[in-house]
């Protein structure tokens, strides 16, 4: 939308906000559109929140495509989805008044809910700042976003290569006042799905054997890393006493597949997989390697190493949450990288330049310097 049509509506829609309430913040929304991944980085803030308001009801309001990663968290009180427009990934192309009908009926819902306060996590998305404008929020905390600003009761300021687990910290820290402590990433996979795990290995790999998780896809096509640098970088991580896996969405199999063609030795696992079986699978690798993706800050979440490689999208604002000695990134650093581009390169090179500069030998000797490292840290059994 438009600079001056946002003001506009903000200024019809600000004589419709509730007062703002005189107590600290009872009844609070947390408004965050993106995919898995992203709602991972997202958990230290709701951590900080429940432990700053830990009488308050707290409500998520996330994408269907995402709602997994929140669906446990005891940190909140209620999850609601709502199809954002522009988000879902699989949704044809709306009517060009959709995403404006979807706004009206979404607001007049929420506004019913009567919340305080609603806490936009993505700092680009005015859509949902306007969704609690227009559903009579009266604290309404954001980023100082060019399209946003004039939504929202607080302004935070735009950094477009802060980390978003600190943006997310920081707004936060703007509703309750305390400066919170930056949390690790949190996801718990289900015992059924552990006890899946640790079957599945029980039958496809020795009890001793060094486990190598390796996740080629992701969502943006720039983003992926060659085909044939899986395979060398495969040919030389192979050694004894290792079990090499490649894991992946349902709809990624015939490419783990294709990778993993010349060396029948490597695993596949995609048909059998949930983002719950995922996780628990993760937890039992002595390295997870992929490209910037939701099952890489999984992995982080699991606490086992990882190394993620990034092309086109910026580590500063997507990287590891975690420790850098255990949370590697790998990046050809060219100059036009990070463009933040993710459907095709801007400059037209195909396969994108970013992505196949990353050299599979480099990122072996990262993987192999990781590894050892594990194993000098590793405590002997008794």
């Amino acid at each position: 939308m438009h600079p001056s049509l946002l003001r506009l509506l903000a200024a019809v829609a600000r004589p419709l906000v509730r007062r703002m309430p005189a107590n600290p913040a009872q009844r609070v929304l947390i408004i965050k559109p993106d995919h898995l991944g992203d709602l991972l980085l997202a958990t230290p803030a709701l951590a900080a929140l429940r432990e700053a308001l830990p009488t308050a009801h707290l409500t998520g309001l996330v994408g269907p495509w995402a709602a997994t990663m929140w669906q446990r968290l005891p940190e909140l009180n209620a999850l609601e989805t709502l199809p954002f427009p522009a988000f879902d990934r699989a949704a044809a192309k709306p009517m060009p008044l959709a995403p404006y009908t979807l706004l009206l009926r979404a607001a007049w819902r929420l506004r019913r809910q009567c919340y305080d306060a609603a806490l936009i996590l993505r700092d680009d998305h005015w859509w949902g700042a306007a969704l609690a404008l227009l559903a009579g929020i009266p604290h309404r905390i954001g980023f100082a976003h060019p399209l946003c600003q004039p939504l929202l009761s607080v302004a935070l300021p735009y950094d477009p290569r802060q980390h978003v687990t600190q943006q997310a910290l920081d707004l936060v820290a703007a509703l309750t006042s305390a400066k919170p402590a930056p949390g690790p990433l949190r996801f718990s996979p289900t015992p059924a799905a552990q006890e899946w795990a640790k079957a599945w290995l029980h039958h496809h790999s020795a009890p001793e054997a060094q486990v190598i998780i390796l996740h080629p896809g992701t969502g943006g096509p720039t983003k992926h890393w060659l085909r044939e640098h899986w395979m060398r970088l495969i040919q030389g991580l192979r050694q004894p006493g290792r079990r090499i896996v490649l894991t992946g969405s349902p709809t990624e199999g015939a490419e783990l597949a294709a990778i993993a063609a010349a060396q029948p030795d490597v695993l596949t696992l995609s048909a059998d997989l949930t983002i719950d079986r995922l996780a628990a699978l993760l937890s039992y690798a002595a390295l997870v390697i992929g490209v910037d993706s939701g099952p890489l800050h999984i992995a982080v979440s699991q606490g086992v190493p990882t190394i993620h490689l990034f092309g086109p999208s910026d580590p500063r604002r997507f990287g590891p949450w975690g420790d850098p000695a255990r949370q590697r990134v790998i990046s050809a650093n060219l100059p036009c990288s990070p463009c933040g581009v993710f459907a095709a390169c801007p400059r037209a090179t195909d396969p994108p330049e970013c992505m196949a500069a990353i050299q599979p030998a480099h990122v072996l000797t990262v993987a192999e310097t990781m590894l050892l490292n594990q194993r000098r840290h590793t405590p002997a059994p008794h």
